[in-house]
């Protein structure tokens, strides 16, 4: 688990799931939310809904991440 932490919270990982979260979560809270937004219609719900769908890329981005890093690592362990 600590190396699994270690990854995730590596420069570049971080870096590359906060470009993900940004660009993916404005593109989802647009198509989720637009209506609203442009009504002005913003509750403590609302935020909440908008946080998470920033959230979702951000941790879709690490796990794949993370996995695919630690796949390469195995399988260049087992080939040599």
């Amino acid at each position: 688990m600590v190396g699994w932490l270690q990854l995730a919270f590596c420069r570049s990982i971080v870096r590359r799931a906060l470009a993900y979260a940004v660009i993916v979560g404005a593109v989802l809270i647009s198509i989720n939310h637009g209506d609203a937004i442009l009504r002005g219609d913003f509750d403590a719900t609302r935020w909440l809904k908008m946080g998470l769908t920033v959230l979702v890329p951000y941790c879709v981005s690490t796990l794949s991440s993370v996995g695919a890093i630690r796949r390469a690592r195995t399988d260049g362990a087992l080939r040599n």
